[in-house]
């Protein structure tokens, strides 16, 4: 699993958009949006970069990935 920190999240809505941006892209499953952590985990080899732009995209920032 790969967890992803994301800066913006504030309600349940900001998890619904960040679970739908992360289910768009080909190659992710097990997608878990925690809104107390402002983290993301998901299953995939997927670029970080290509996470980071959907998130992005959707006007979150991601400020990390911890290990």
């Amino acid at each position: 699993m790969t967890t992803v920190s994301i800066k913006g999240m504030s309600c349940p809505h900001c998890v619904a958009s960040v679970t739908k941006a992360l289910q768009a892209i080909p190659g992710i499953s097990n997608i878990e949006v925690n809104l107390e952590k402002n983290e993301a985990t998901y299953r995939g080899d997927v670029s970080k970069d290509v996470v980071k732009e959907a998130i992005a995209g959707i006007g979150f920032e991601v400020v990390g990935y911890p290990t």
